[in-house]
């Protein structure tokens, strides 16, 4: 048996950075364009890609008719609200 074997099941998993780009460019939208038509800086909406934003998730999730849960399930309980983040 193998390492990827041998791991256990830990639930449903991010969506991987590249898919959501992927999700929006079929939909015809960008990061870029989400951010700035929702008043952000045009690289606003990438870096909820790499670390949690729940405003700038729920942005993205709608422009994919998902909700942030669906897309970042570790980042949300199971009613759909935004686990805290842990203090460094």
């Amino acid at each position: 048996m193998n390492a990827a074997e041998s791991k256990a099941p830990t639930g449903p998993e991010d969506w991987h950075p590249a898919d959501v780009l992927a999700a929006l460019k079929k939909r015809g939208r960008s990061l870029s364009g989400l951010s700035v038509e929702n008043g952000y800086h045009p690289t606003a909406a990438g870096k909820a890609l790499k670390q949690p934003w729940p405003a700038m998730e729920l942005i993205i999730a709608t422009a994919l008719q998902l909700t942030p849960r669906e897309i970042w399930p570790s980042r949300y309980d199971a009613e759909g609200r935004p686990l805290p983040r842990a203090k460094t």
